[in-house]
């Protein structure tokens, strides 16, 4: 796993502090570059003017590890593109760490490679294109965006079409 954890400027925001595990199940690993999709959660927390020290994770891997999670926590039995598990606020009298220390653990987000390959097919676009916009989609879903009504998908839609043309 790649720990990545640099203090970055981007779009004019204030440094924040982000650390991006990233996970590549094998034999992924050589299809897709650890670093470049840090960038692009990197650019996400950025866009969102994310400006306190905060951790995301990051899974490639395959369609049946997507399906079993899906299966499990949406009682959806099939594969799906990208879940994305928010994790929720500590409670009070929480042991972790508080004020300027504390790291904020947004979730995980986890893409299944083969369904993106299909999808970039289908859609006509390159495997990285697609690879992107699923991150970048399964970011914004820690960060709170929602697209079960139509004025969130609408919402959700457009800020991933906005993230997207600035990450090129």
């Amino acid at each position: 796993m790649l720990r990545a954890t640099r203090l970055a400027e981007v779009w004019s925001r204030e440094l924040a502090e982000f650390s991006i595990g990233i996970n590549i199940t094998p034999p992924f690993g050589r299809r897709v570059r650890k670093a470049w999709i840090c960038g692009i959660v990197d650019g996400v927390l950025a866009a969102e003017g994310i400006d306190y020290p905060a951790e995301v994770s990051v899974l490639i891997t395959d369609d049946e590890t997507v399906r079993e999670l899906n299966r499990a926590y949406r009682k959806i039995d099939s594969t799906t593109d990208v879940l994305a598990f928010a994790f929720q606020e500590e409670a009070e009298g929480s042991v972790f760490p508080t004020g300027a220390e504390r790291v904020t653990h947004l979730g995980e987000v986890i893409v299944s490679l083969p369904q993106a390959e299909r999808q970039a097919g289908e859609l006509g676009h390159s495997l990285k294109r697609e690879l992107a916009a699923l991150v970048v989609h399964g970011v914004l879903h820690l960060l709170g965006y929602d697209h079960e009504k139509p004025e969130d998908k609408g919402r959700m839609a457009a800020r991933e079409a906005e993230i997207s043309a600035r990450l090129g």
